[in-house]
């Protein structure tokens, strides 16, 4: 890229960053965005522009894949119910200790190298969680083990972390209401319930799918923008199916609950955060009242 072009970029982005100073973003990392270290570099550094700028990120991490593979290692065999993962509670101690005492200090690490502030807060001080049960593929309910929903959220430890201008990062998981016991939480749902709860400015979702396809089939079908009615109608006819619905219907929820704009977006572009919410045109798909 030129000066001139470098200049342009820039002069582009002034607009948005002029309307999103002071306010707060949550970005759900997940997918592949989080299986490369060289991309995970590239989204804490596009956390740490947001940071910079006087924008106040929220990360909320995933890590089903680090979750699996140890898991394997101490020979226990991952298996998922409706899109949920069957969490035994031998299973559960190997999930809280791979997202809170690995994946969730290392991103921490790699914000404050790259210039940023950062907290790493087990999510189960923040969301408060119910067990929930699965559907299978016959419709009948499963209990599913250590799952659970957000029910209600402790909100202490983030007001504080944001109000010193430092960026939460919060692992999904959630102190079950009647003991207190962790439990094992989806990371898209846990971000929708956080979204809804401080009313955000952007929720942004990065995955490993360029966002919304009129042809799934077809990754240059994308769908730029949608409302929340025209979302619905995508489920409805189709276009939307399998594990997109959830997600859609949680950022629906989120929308309904006060937050502005829900955001899709492909963790697997470089610097795609920066893309999607510095430019006129963005990279993935947006949700809208």
């Amino acid at each position: 890229m030129d000066s001139i072009a470098k200049a342009d970029a820039l002069i582009e982005a002034l607009p948005y960053l002029q309307a999103f100073r002071g306010k707060t973003f949550l970005i759900k990392m997940g997918g592949s965005a989080m299986e490369n270290p060289d991309l995970v570099s590239m989204v804490m550094r596009d956390i740490v522009f947001l940071e910079v700028a006087g924008i106040n990120p929220i990360v909320v991490h995933g890590g089903g894949k680090a979750i699996s593979a140890a898991m394997a290692q101490a020979g226990l065999q991952a298996e998922f119910v409706g899109g949920f993962r069957v969490t035994t509670d031998e299973a559960i101690n190997i999930v809280s200790r791979v997202l809170s005492q690995e994946i969730n200090p290392g991103l921490v690490k790699m914000i404050r190298e790259l210039g940023g502030k950062a907290v790493g807060i087990p999510g189960s001080d923040v969301f408060l969680g119910e067990r929930t049960k699965a559907l299978d593929a016959a419709g009948n309910r499963v209990d599913i083990g250590r799952v659970g929903e957000v029910v209600g959220c402790h909100l202490s430890h983030m007001d504080s972390a944001l109000a010193a201008g430092i960026v939460p990062v919060i692992s999904p998981l959630a102190a079950e209401l009647a003991t207190g016991r962790p439990l094992n939480i989806n990371a898209d749902l846990a971000a929708a319930a956080l979204a809804k709860e401080l009313r955000v400015v952007k929720l942004v979702y990065l995955s490993d799918v360029p966002g919304l396809l009129a042809d799934p089939a077809d990754p240059t079908s994308l769908i730029k923008s949608v409302t929340r009615a025209g979302a619905d109608a995508l489920i409805a006819d189709g276009t939307i199916s399998g594990g997109m619905i959830p997600k859609i219907r949680s950022a629906v929820d989120a929308l309904n609950a006060g937050v502005r704009k829900v955001h899709f977006v492909d963790g697997r572009l470089p610097h795609a955060l920066l893309l999607e919410i510095f430019t006129d045109g963005g990279i993935g798909t947006e949700v809208v009242r």
